[in-house]
């Protein structure tokens, strides 16, 4: 049973499966091929496989620390060993980190919409578009977030098999021949891979909302899979299709690689792939946006969010007017996601984890 905070926002384990999924799956699947290609040429598939194994034991860390409070999430769970005002400054940091994914992946998107869609639109304008039904899911939480995570996940189904026609003019010699350089440029690459996967620490707020908690650590390596299978998918479809010299000059190579798709009734197949993409993006970046304002919500001891989404979501529009990231910037950012990821995704949970036991020890091993 979860605490009456959570019982009307509950969620079932396909709901968190894909939500996990949705928020792994966003920009990584446009520019995760041309960055690893960079790292270590065709074998970058291999270090996606790394990283993808890093972000499971990452992710079965964060279960174990959530079963000993089942009914809490990350926001509760650090006031209670760090004592009041520390845990509210760690409850903000996570929460500004969240933000500043956020950020990252809405900038990015309409970054795309801008260069691939509608180049003549001012950013404040699709800002306002995004920002709307953005806020209308997050408002309702975890439930209705997890409902539509599940219902993207369904719509986009057909999107693998679009991507896999452009083989048909591809070589598969392009992958050989395998570990050409050695084991060192892969392992380098697969601190590439870390923003791609991030997305599993939103299972420290998630938790308390699943109704089978018992298949929390199940459902989170499933979901981790299904993004590592799409990742490594995307990854090979590009390696195969473009030499590999080639594929490093495309910052978008997966949307590049559409462009070679053409039907006798329709040219330029990228641009209604990417307004379908939209959705898969919007399931990354509106979790991160709830993640946010549900956290400072908590360091405000406010027992609803939804005043501080709309301030947040006013904050991004009055920005949207006054500033358009190029894309030099939104590099920028996602460099800083990367970095500030690696720390709340990898270490923090590995570190919390010691703390606790370590506390739970001199307790005489009773959880707080």
């Amino acid at each position: 049973m979860v605490t009456t905070r959570y019982q009307h926002n509950e969620i079932t384990i396909f709901q968190y499966v894909f939500f996990i999924v949705g928020a792994q799956i966003g920009i990584g699947i446009l520019s995760l091929p041309a960055e690893v290609a960079k790292g270590s040429g065709t074998d970058g598939w291999i270090a996606i496989i790394m990283g993808g194994m890093l972000s499971i034991i990452a992710s079965v860390v964060i279960i174990n620390i959530m079963e000993q409070h089942p009914e809490d999430t990350i926001f509760d769970l650090l006031p209670r060993y760090f004592g009041k005002w520390l845990g509210k400054l760690f409850s903000l940091a996570f929460s500004v980190y969240a933000a500043l994914a956020a950020t990252t992946v809405v900038f990015t998107a309409i970054h795309l919409v801008q260069v691939w869609i509608l180049p003549q639109t001012s950013n404040y304008w699709i800002m306002i578009l995004f920002m709307i039904p953005g806020f209308l899911a997050a408002r309702n939480g975890v439930r209705i977030l997890g409902r539509y995570a599940e219902i993207v996940f369904y719509m986009t189904l057909w999107m693998p098999i679009l991507i896999a026609l452009p083989t048909k003019d591809g070589h598969l010699l392009h992958l050989l021949p395998v570990i050409k350089e050695g084991w060192l440029p892969i392992i380098k690459t697969v601190k590439m891979t870390i923003l791609s996967f991030l997305g599993f620490e939103l299972a420290f707020v998630l938790y308390p909302f699943l109704k089978e908690k018992h298949l929390a650590k199940k459902g989170i390596i499933i979901a981790n899979v299904i993004s590592l299978s799409a990742f490594v998918f995307v990854t090979i479809v590009s390696f195969i299709f473009y030499s590999p010299d080639e594929i490093t000059q495309y910052v978008w190579p997966t949307l590049s690689l559409l462009k070679t798709i053409e039907f006798p009734f329709m040219e330029r197949f990228e641009i209604i792939f990417l307004a379908a993409y939209l959705f898969v993006l919007s399931t990354t970046g509106v979790p991160y946006i709830f993640t946010a304002a549900f956290g400072i919500s908590h360091v405000l001891d406010q027992v609803d969010h939804v005043r501080v989404l709309v301030v947040g979501v006013g904050m991004y529009i009055v920005v949207a007017f006054l500033y358009n990231p190029s894309f030099s910037d939104l590099q920028t950012f996602s460099e800083w996601w990367g970095k500030t990821g690696t720390l709340v995704g990898y270490f923090f949970p590995i570190g919390l984890w010691l703390y606790m036991k370590i506390y739970q020890r001199l307790r005489g091993g009773k959880p707080l």
